[in-house]
C-alpha cells in the first residue's frame, strides 16, 4: 500500500509546505471522523483534465462506517459527487441534500475544502452512514458542532495548527473525554468520560458552567504546572495556541488537549479532550523501575565478574607451573568477556547489546594474553549489528575463542601478521569469518575431534545457544578461515540446511 506521500506525488505536483499540511489533516482527522460520527476520504485533482482521485480515508470509531471498501484509489466526477468539485473550485463548504446510495447504503454526503495559504489543495467527503437512525443526544450535539467548527476551520486555513514539540506525543479520543467550552471559558458541555476524569483529580462538584482553567488549576499538585495549564487554556480561547500536556493531581495522571475553534474567524471557544492515564503511567513507572533494578544487577554482575578476574590473574601470577598460568590466563579472558556484555547491558534500557562495541573493546584484551597480540594485529569490518541479550553473551564468547584460536595457534612468538573479523547481516542470518594469514591448520585436523578447550566450548555454543553452525577451513590464499553461521531472532531453531 502506497503512503499518502507517494500517492501525492504520483498524482499531482503540489509543493513541499501542501503536502506537510494535508499530512497535518490526515493526522488529526480520526477526531473530526469520531465527532463526526462519519466517513471522510481526502480527494486531489489529478495532474491534467482527469477526475479527483481519493488518496486517503478514515472510519469513525463511534459510528458504523459509511464505506465497506477501501477507496483509496478510486476517482469522482461531477456526475458523481459534484459537492466534491464544487468545493474544490468556490472553495466553500457544500453539502448534499440529497440521500445518495453506496452499494446498498444511504450516505449524506458534505465536502470541505482544504485551504492551504488561501489556495484550495484538496477538498475532505464527510460522509454519514444513515441506514442506523441516531437520536440526538447532548453529547451527540456537543460533538456535532465542535466537528462542524473544525471542518470550516479546515476550509478558511486554520486548522490543523502548527503545535509546538512537546514531551506528550500521544493524545486523547473524543470517547475518551470531551468537553466543549464556551467564549469566556466556561464548560458548556461535558461528556460523562470527561466528568469522570475530573473526579479522579478530586473534583467533588460538576463541571458545567465553571471556569475549566480555574478548575484546574486548583486541581494541579504541583504550583508551576496549575500556573501553566490555566494560562495554556486560557490563551487557547484566543487561538493564540494549542494544549497539549500531560499534569498531575492527587495522585492522579490526566492528559489535557485543547483545540481553539474559531470558524470564520470568530471565536466560539475551545475543544478540551481528557484522558485518565493513572493506570498507564502507574504501569511506565513500575517498568522503569524494574528497568532499573535489571541494569543494576547486570551491574554488580559485570563487578562481580571484573572481581573474579582479578582473582584469577593475581593466582596466575603466583603460579609457577607454566601450564596453570595458561590456563588461569585463558580464564581470565573468558570472564572479562562475559562481564563486558553485563556492562553494556548495565547501560542498555532495552536489554540488546552492540555487539560491535563489545568486539572492540574484546579486542585489546585478547591481544594482552596472547604471545602472538603485540605483532598480530586485529581488526573488524562489516557490522554485527545488535543481538538481544541471551544471545550476546554466547555469542561474543564464540568469537572470542575463535580469534584467540588463530592469535594462539596461527602465529609463533616471533610471527607478525593479522586476524580480520568479517561480519555480514541479513534478514535472517548473521554470517561471520574469522580469517588469519597464519601457518594454517596442522595435517588432517577436524574441528569435530579437536581436543582444544576454546574450540569445544564454541562448538557447544554455537549447537546450544545460538542454533547456527560452525566450521574451521584452510583459507584459499593461506591461512585458516573460521566461519561462524547464526540464526537471528530469540527462538532460533537448527534447520537440515544450516551446516
Amino acid at each position: 500500500m502506497s503512503t499518502l506521500s507517494d500517492l501525492l506525488a504520483e498524482h499531482t505536483h503540489l509543493p513541499g509546505g501542501a503536502v506537510d499540511h494535508l499530512q497535518r489533516v490526515v493526522g488529526e482527522w480520526q477526531l473530526l471522523a469520531d465527532l463526526s460520527f462519519a466517513d471522510f476520504l481526502l480527494w486531489v485533482a489529478q495532474t491534467g483534465a482527469a477526475p479527483m482521485v481519493c488518496v486517503a480515508q478514515c472510519r469513525p470509531t463511534t459510528a458504523s462506517t459509511a464505506y465497506s471498501e477501501d477507496e483509496v484509489g478510486s476517482t469522482v466526477t461531477d456526475v458523481d459527487a459534484p459537492q466534491v468539485l464544487r468545493a474544490l473550485d468556490e472553495g466553500e463548504v457544500f453539502r448534499d441534500e440529497q440521500t445518495r446510495w453506496y452499494k446498498g447504503v444511504p450516505l449524506r454526503m458534505e465536502a470541505v475544502p482544504v485551504t492551504w495559504r488561501g489556495q484550495v489543495i484538496a477538498v475532505l467527503s464527510r460522509s454519514t452512514n444513515l441506514a442506523q437512525p441516531r437520536f440526538p443526544s447532548p453529547l451527540e450535539i456537543a460533538y456535532l458542532d465542535c466537528a462542524d467548527d473544525l471542518c470550516q476551520m479546515i476550509c478558511d486555513g486554520t486548522f490543523p495548527m502548527r503545535e509546538e514539540l512537546t514531551a506528550v506525543h500521544s493524545s486523547p479520543r473524543a470517547g475518551d473525554g470531551f468537553i466543549r467550552l464556551d467564549p469566556a471559558g466556561n464548560v458548556a458541555y461535558s461528556s460523562p468520560n470527561a466528568l469522570s476524569a475530573y473526579h479522579r483529580m478530586g473534583l467533588s462538584t460538576d463541571l458545567a458552567g465553571r471556569d475549566l482553567a480555574e478548575v484546574t488549576r486548583s486541581l494541579v499538585s504541583d504550583s508551576f504546572d496549575a500556573q501553566e495549564v490555566a494560562s495554556r487554556l486560557r490563551s487557547t480561547l484566543t487561538g493564540d495556541s494549542t494544549l497539549r500536556m500531560e499534569i498531575d493531581a492527587r495522585g492522579a495522571t490526566v492528559l489535557l488537549r485543547a483545540l481553539p475553534l474559531h470558524p470564520r474567524g470568530e471565536p466560539t471557544g475551545a475543544a478540551v479532550l481528557v484522558r485518565d492515564v493513572t493506570e498507564v503511567k502507574r504501569r511506565d513507572r513500575a517498568l522503569l523501575s524494574k528497568d532499573a533494578t535489571i541494569r543494576e544487577i547486570h551491574h554488580r554482575v559485570k563487578n562481580n565478574l571484573q572481581t573474579v578476574a582479578a582473582l584469577l590473574r593475581l593466582q596466575g601470577r603466583r603460579t609457577d607451573n607454566e601450564e596453570a598460568r595458561h590456563a588461569l590466563t585463558e580464564s581470565v579472558r573468558r570472564v572479562s568477556s562475559i562481564a563486558l556484555v553485563h556492562e553494556t547491558l548495565s547501560m542498555s534500557v532495552d536489554e540488546e547489546v552492540n555487539l560491535d562495541e563489545v568486539v572492540d573493546r574484546l579486542v585489546p584484551i585478547m591481544a594482552d594474553v596472547s604471545a602472538a597480540g603485540s605483532r598480530v594485529q586485529v581488526r573488524r569490518e562489516g557490522g554485527l549489528g545488535v543481538l538481544q541479550a541471551e544471545r550476546a553473551t554466547p555469542l561474543v564468547m564464540v568469537l572470542a575463542e575463535l580469534v584467540q584460536n588463530a592469535l594462539e595457534h596461527g602465529f609463533g612468538p616471533d610471527d607478525a601478521g593479522e586476524v580480520v573479523i568479517t561480519a555480514k547481516r541479513s534478514a535472517r542470518w548473521l554470517d561471520v569469518l574469522v580469517h588469519d594469514n597464519g601457518s594454517g591448520l596442522p595435517e588432517g585436523f577436524s574441528i569435530e575431534h579437536s581436543k582444544r578447550l576454546g574450540l569445544q566450548i564454541a562448538r557447544t555454543l554455537v549447537d546450544s545457544e545460538l542454533g547456527g553452525s560452525l566450521g574451521l577451513h584452510p583459507a584459499s590464499g593461506g591461512g585458516t578461515d573460521a566461519v561462524l553461521r547464526v540464526r537471528l531472532g530469540r527462538r532460533p531453531r537448527l534447520g537440515p540446511d544450516v551446516r
